[in-house]
């Protein structure tokens, strides 16, 4: 095929054009168009006239005539490359491969083994998605926490209640595969060409929901709330494991925990699984009118109906050098309680795929690392519960979540009352001292931080934009230490695997690392034929 960059279109364009105008690209006549697939849409908006501009691939007979003819920088001749396959490897398995956590790793690691015929038994200690909804409802409407299944745990992990972004830095070809298998379980098919592409939690459930129906279609059976409780090691091997009281034999298993699972870091360390520290970064969710952020990035035009709700990523550095970043930004979207253990409060953004909410929301966060918090594999989850424990008491006790306007933080004073933006949390808010729940230098970098992103987006602190505390869950405090083969430097069979693990961060990500974690057990074992 004949690729092209740099593709553009006006806002009084339509899609359409994109063939009138590759036609006279390529100098054919638009007959001679066999098909055009867009690859990659985005918006410019940095001068006027705010355009679209796509990547696209075109097919046509005598491609390279056309290509010799065509002579333009933006056009190149394309060949799709194709995944390698992997060859089932030769030793027996006794016992199907066991996974932990149906989260994106978990799902793909599951999807995988169950398409190549190796029938994974999946345990996940959350509940499927529709009990799942009824938690996450009871808990917002009411206060009522399950600390089994909620916005951490249960069917699709913290990425089902999220915005479902699917954009990444990671370049693997696996990445492709993954919003394929996301599109044929029902997600939009625009995932595949938007520049920073998305379901929504509404759409996501169900894409979940039909993965999971898959893999049991397939071989594999899927067990909720069922939780990993222990790990037997005989020789440096895992023999089995225990969930729910019960022991299940246990040749190969996959450890896609989520980055909450506290309480299974703690087994695993006191099994003596390797563990080292991670960086991480904690802070606030700051909420905006959306239509504010729409104006300042898309300028004059920002009521255009082609325009989708506008987005943002700031960044800027403290004084200290930490690192100042917006982080998972949901336009339209709700902050919503993240949390998962009794007597701590944590927080999260998400939208709905149509993003259509009155208010735009991001996590603001400050880079911490174990020069924080202490070189203790697990002194960086100590940290988040402190953070956490202080939130909760500062709300109320009641998981109402501590807010101030964002003026009122950098004043340094307490908020009485809302301005325009009201907040989005529930099940309530109070009014509180951000400043007190961090530690002085985290406060001191969200100062300067939130300052400097008001000089890029214009009224980013003012209007009465307001901030809830405290998210804390940007990513894993701890990695499992894995070897080149992906399986734990301690343990033969199991692979630690995810953004749970430490080895990823996102929806993306994660579920490509699971699909290496598949390819690792193919490629040493033969499917069962049990």
């Amino acid at each position: 095929m004949i690729k092209i960059n740099n593709m553009e279109l006006h806002l009084e364009e339509e899609k359409e054009d994109l063939v009138r105008k590759t036609a006279k690209m390529l100098k054919i006549s638009e007959e001679e168009i066999r098909e055009i697939r867009i690859v990659k849409e985005s918006v410019d908006a940095r001068k006027e006239p705010l355009k679209f501009v796509y990547s696209i691939l075109v097919r046509t007979e005598r491609e390279q005539e056309v290509l010799r003819k065509a002579r333009h920088r933006n056009v190149s001749f394309y060949e799709e490359k194709e995944p390698e396959k992997v060859v089932p490897g030769s030793e027996k398995l006794g016992v199907r491969p066991v996974v932990v956590g149906l989260g994106p790793s978990g799902l793909f690691t599951a999807l995988k083994l169950a398409e190549e015929g190796y029938r994974p038994l999946v345990i996940e200690r959350g509940q499927e998605i529709e009990k799942r909804d009824r938690a996450v409802d009871l808990f917002m409407e009411k206060g009522i926490l399950d600390p089994s299944s909620n916005i951490q745990f249960g069917e699709g992990g913290a990425g089902a209640y999220s915005d479902g972004k699917l954009t990444t830095r990671i370049k693997d070809i696996r990445v492709r595969e993954v919003l394929e298998k996301l599109m044929e379980a029902g997600a939009p098919e625009e995932i595949s060409f938007q520049a920073k592409p998305h379901v929504g939690t509404d759409l996501l459930k169900d894409v979940v929901k039909n993965i999971r129906e898959r893999i049991i279609a397939l071989g594999g059976e899927v067990r909720f709330e069922t939780k990993l409780e222990d790990i037997e090691v005989k020789n440096g091997k895992v023999v089995s494991i225990t969930a729910n009281k019960e022991k299940i034999p246990c040749e190969v298993l996959v450890l896609a925990l989520g980055h909450s699972a506290r309480d299974t870091y703690d087994m695993l360390f006191d099994r003596g699984f390797t563990m080292i520290a991670k960086s991480m970064a904690v802070g606030v969710r700051v909420e905006n009118l959306q239509w504010r952020i729409n104006e300042s990035q898309y300028g004059s035009v920002h009521l255009n109906p082609k325009l989708k709700a506008a987005e943002y990523s700031l960044t800027a550095k403290a004084k200290d050098a930490r690192g100042v970043y917006s982080f998972c930004m949901c336009p339209g979207g709700l902050v919503v309680p993240a949390s998962s253990e009794e007597g701590m409060l944590a927080v999260n953004g998400m939208s709905y795929h149509a993003r259509d909410g009155r208010n735009a929301n991001s996590a603001v966060v400050v880079s911490v690392t174990p020069t924080d918090y202490g070189p203790h594999p697990l002194d960086g989850i100590r940290f988040q519960r402190a953070l956490e424990t202080r939130a909760f008491q500062m709300g109320g006790g009641n998981y109402h979540a501590p807010v101030q306007k964002v003026e009122d933080f950098l004043e340094g004073r307490m908020s009485t009352s809302f301005g325009e933006v009201l907040p989005t949390y529930m099940p309530g808010v109070k009014f509180a001292d951000l400043g007190a729940l961090f530690p002085s230098a985290i406060t001191e970098a969200l100062k300067t931080g939130l300052t400097e992103f008001d000089r890029k987006i214009k009224g980013f602190t003012g209007h009465g934009a307001i901030m809830t505390g405290v998210e804390t869950r940007t990513s894993s405090p701890v990695r499992i230490v894995r070897d080149e083969s992906l399986q734990s430097a301690q343990v033969r069979g199991v692979y630690p695997a995810g953004e749970g693990a430490g080895y990823a961060g996102g929806i993306i990500s994660s579920a490509v690392d699971g699909l290496k974690i598949a390819e690792a057990v193919i490629s040493k074992y033969q499917p069962l034929d049990i």
